[in-house]
């Protein structure tokens, strides 16, 4: 055993001692300890902090909520060997273990939270990669020697040197920043949402507000981060100005007239309105458009500038309460006052008519082959459509209309013929006769 210690020591190797063995097998154990630790704690816990994720975020839980278990695991196994690593000063062998164990911990922990953020999955283990990388460097002391190898691969732009290590810290700092810009979006939504005493057209303004304001903040914070030169910008704000100016001018002004349209509440989320052609229910306000959702199951995408510059119809502005006008014809051998009584009861009968306002009936006028009348029926659901409104009392009434005899005419025309040719070409002398 002498002779193989002698050798190895002569080829530069050193066998650990009993100390440092010793010392390993405590490091050992204590890391087994803290990852059982994480795992009991996921099993547990987990299910706990779903059920809490979902009720803060709501119906952005389905990233977060099934990764809880993982999250928790992972987290405090790397929470409790970072705490073991620097609360001793190991040796390098027991450092490496437990740096390992905490940097795949750590990796592992990251990459579940980006990917719960609907971060791409490349960029979530890339950034899992890059925290098992450095942690375990730091354990061992090598942290330093990896910073200056990627500081010496590079080139200088003017003062400013591009390395290999400024490019990944850029990296970083981007994912870090969009990812928390990603989270606070999604808590403050459902927060302001799950409010009370807001309507749905306010919490939806508070809502792109806040979303503004979280984006200001992440911009300024990830400048000061990057330790960007705020003179840099004087340049490049002429230039956004002039972009603006010029081709950005439409993005800008269906933005404002987004928030405008929010602030005034004139077309709210769930409104009926009809914008030229296109006839259906606000299914969302966004920045740039707004989705109108037909009775077709079509969706159009409407510019906000559309609706504060055109004429716009809304049918729940103030009141969702809509009159339909259903035209009927009778003929004039029929009994109006039946005819009338029966159209009455088809529209009181119809299921979305309202009983207040109650339905009414109307004569129109008299036309050429018909007494021209027009029911009058109340609905509090246009975005249910109306042509089914009309199918449906109009199929009652002709159920009705057979029942008690009363005719639904068609157009009639009196012909006259003065005048028939005769065998010889000449024509027959005044005569006439009268059809139906």
């Amino acid at each position: 055993m002498t002779r193989v210690t002698d050798w190895l020591a002569s080829q530069g190797i050193t066998i650990p001692g009993t100390p440092v063995l010793i010392e390993a097998g405590v490091a050992f154990a204590l890391t087994v300890a803290a990852l059982s630790a994480g795992w009991l704690a996921g099993r547990k816990l987990g299910p706990v902090a779903t059920q809490f994720w979902q009720k803060r975020v709501g119906g952005h839980a389905e990233g977060l909520g099934p990764r809880m278990s993982d999250i928790v695991r992972h987290g405090l196994a790397a929470m409790l060997l970072a705490i073991m690593a620097a609360a001793w000063p190991w040796h390098s062998l027991s450092a490496l273990g437990i740096g390992f164990a905490d940097g795949a911990a750590a990796g592992m922990v990251i990459a579940a939270v980006l990917r719960g953020l609907s971060i791409p999955r490349w960029a979530a283990w890339t950034m899992g990669l890059i925290a098992f990388v450095s942690i375990l460097a730091n354990a061992i002391g090598g942290f330093d020697v990896i910073e200056a190898i990627l500081q010496r691969v590079g080139f200088d732009v003017g003062k400013r040197r591009f390395s290999l290590y400024s490019v990944l810290t850029i990296t970083v700092t981007l994912i870090v920043i969009f990812a928390v810009v990603r989270l606070a979006n999604r808590v403050t939504s459902h927060t302001i949402a799950s409010a009370r005493g807001f309507d749905p057209t306010q919490k939806l303004l508070f809502q792109k507000l806040a979303g503004i304001v979280i984006l200001i903040v992440a911009f300024f914070i990830g400048i000061d981060l990057l330790d960007v030169d705020l003179t840099a910008f004087a340049v490049f704000s002429g230039a956004l100005g002039l972009a603006v100016g010029f081709g950005l001018q439409k993005t800008v002004g269906n933005l404002i007239a987004g928030i405008i349209l929010l602030m005034d509440r004139s077309i709210k989320p769930g409104d009926v309105i009809v914008v030229g052609d296109s006839f259906g229910w606000v299914n969302k306000i966004g920045v740039r458009a707004v989705s109108v959702i037909t009775r077709d199951g079509k969706e159009h995408l409407i510019p906000n500038e559309n609706l504060m510059t055109q004429e716009v119809e809304n049918w729940s502005y103030s009141d969702k309460n809509v009159r339909v006008r259903i035209p009927v014809g009778v003929a004039y051998s029929s009994d109006l006052k039946l005819a009338q009584e029966l159209m009455l009861r088809a529209a009181t009968e119809s299921p979305r008519v309202l009983d207040n306002p109650k339905p009414n009936v109307w004569l129109a006028g008299f036309g050429d082959s018909s007494v021209d009348h027009e029911i009058l029926a109340w609905i509090n659901d246009p975005e249910g459509g109306v042509g089914n409104v009309r199918s449906d009392v109009l199929n009652r009434l002709w159920n009705l209309f057979k029942e008690h005899g009363v005719e639904i005419p068609f157009p009639q025309r009196d012909v006259w013929v003065k005048g028939l040719p005769n065998s010889e070409g000449g024509a027959k002398p005044e005569g006439g006769s009268g059809g139906d």
